[in-house]
C-alpha cells in the first residue's frame, strides 16, 4: 500500500505544474502519465475534467466518485501598459496582502514576473494606512514598452505563482498549488493500490472560481450514489489566531466537515466512517467552522443526487504563494480515503 512518502513523490510532481481555472491541461497531462498504468479507463470531457475509472474486486451498482479539483488560485493579464506592465485581474480569491513581491510565471512562455507596487518611500501617509487593492498592483516582467512586452504576453493570459516544492522542519512541505494538488495526489496513490470496489476518480476543473462547474458536469455524466470530496482546507493554526478560532489544527489528522456554505454532508455516512476510522486508530478532527465550499456542492445535487463526505488535509497559508502541510496529516487523509474506498458500497 501507498504510504505518505509516496503521496509526497506525487504532490511534489503535480505542484510543479501550473494550472489556474481554464487551464488545466499541464496538471491534466502529469495526472494522466502517472494514472494511466493503473487505469482500467480515463476520458476527458467538454470542461477538461479528467475522469480515471479503477475495477476493484467487487462491481458497483451505484458509481462512486472520488473528487479533487486540479486548478489553482492565480491571476489573469487584463492589460498592458505603455511602459510594458502588466494590469491582472485574480483567478480565485487571493488577498493583495500576500501578493506584494511574490515571484510569478508569466504566460505561455512562463517568464520571470514579479508583482510590484510603487515603493514606500513615494506614498502618503493615507496610503500607508490602508492596504493596496489588486487593481493597484502591477506585473514587472523586464519590459520597456507595450511593443515589447507583447512579444512575449497577451491579454488573458494566466499567471502563476513561482514557489518551488520543498520538504523543511519537522515534516512539513511548503509549495504553491497544495490546495488542491493534494487532493489530486491522494487520488493517484489510491489508483496505485488494489480496490475493493469499482471507484471512478473525478479531477475536476474550475473549482476555484466558484460554481463547481467541472464536477457538476462530471457528476452529471457519472450521476454517482456516493460520493467524497478531498481538499485541502484551512488551518489556522497561527500566532495571534485564538484557539476558539482554529478550523482544524495540523498534526491531528484528517479533517472531516459537516458543512459548509455549499454541502451539508451525509451524517450517518460521517458516523459510519469515523466510527470506523476510530477502530483502525486512524487520526481525524472535525472542521470547526462553515464558510467556502468545494466541489461536493455539485456533487450531491446532480442528478438524482448523492449521498457524500468530505475531508481535507490541514492547510496553513491558503489562497497565497506558498502553502504549508504536514505530511502525518497527509497519511491520515489517505487512510481515510482508503477507508472510504472500502466502506462506502451500495449497502452503505
Amino acid at each position: 500500500m501507498c504510504d505518505a512518502n509516496r503521496v509526497t513523490e506525487i504532490l511534489k510532481i503535480l505542484c510543479a505544474c501550473d494550472g489556474v481555472a481554464g487551464y488545466e491541461d499541464e496538471v491534466r497531462q502529469a495526472i494522466e502519465n502517472l494514472a494511466a498504468p493503473h487505469a482500467d479507463q480515463m476520458m476527458t470531457d467538454a470542461l477538461g475534467n479528467l475522469l480515471v475509472f479503477k475495477k476493484g474486486r467487487q462491481h458497483r451498482e451505484k458509481p462512486l466518485a472520488v473528487c479533487a479539483h486540479m486548478d489553482e488560485v492565480g491571476f489573469m493579464v487584463r492589460e498592458i501598459t505603455e511602459k510594458g506592465m502588466l494590469k491582472f485581474l485574480t483567478v480565485g480569491s487571493i488577498d493583495p496582502r500576500v501578493m506584494i513581491g511574490r515571484k510569478l510565471r508569466v504566460g505561455p512562455k512562463k517568464l520571470p514576473g514579479v508583482i510590484s507596487l510603487k515603493a514606500i518611500h513615494l506614498t502618503t501617509p493615507k496610503e500607508r494606512a490602508v492596504a493596496p487593492s489588486a487593481g493597484s498592483l502591477y506585473i514587472d516582467i523586464g519590459a520597456r514598452s507595450r511593443a515589447e512586452a507583447e512579444q512575449y504576453v497577451q491579454i488573458g493570459d494566466p499567471c502563476y505563482f513561482d514557489s518551488p516544492f520543498e520538504e523543511f522542519g519537522n515534516g512539513r512541505i511548503k509549495s504553491k498549488a497544495i490546495d488542491d494538488r493534494i487532493g489530486c495526489a491522494v487520488m493517484v496513490a489510491l489508483l496505485e493500490e488494489e480496490l475493493p470496489y469499482d471507484t471512478w476518480f473525478v479531477f475536476a476543473t474550475n473549482e476555484e472560481i466558484g460554481g463547481n462547474r467541472g464536477a457538476l458536469v462530471a457528476a452529471n455524466r457519472l450521476q454517482p450514489g456516493h460520493f467524497l470530496v478531498i481538499e485541502g482546507t484551512t488551518a489556522c493554526d497561527v500566532p495571534d489566531v485564538p484557539a476558539h478560532g482554529h478550523s482544524c489544527t495540523q498534526e491531528k489528522g484528517c479533517v472531516v466537515s459537516i458543512l459548509d456554505k455549499g454541502s451539508v454532508y451525509s451524517r450517518p455516512l460521517i458516523n459510519q466512517i469515523t466510527a470506523k476510522a476510530d477502530a483502525e486508530g486512524i487520526r481525524w478532527q472535525y472542521r470547526r467552522s462553515a464558510n467556502g465550499f468545494t466541489d461536493a456542492r455539485a456533487l450531491h445535487i446532480a442528478a438524482a443526487g448523492a449521498r457524500g463526505m468530505g475531508i481535507a488535509t490541514p492547510t496553513r497559508y491558503i489562497h497565497c504563494a506558498v502553502n504549508v502541510v504536514c505530511k502525518c496529516d497527509i497519511e491520515s487523509v489517505l487512510q481515510m480515503a482508503r477507508l472510504f474506498v472500502k466502506e462506502c458500497h451500495d449497502n452503505a
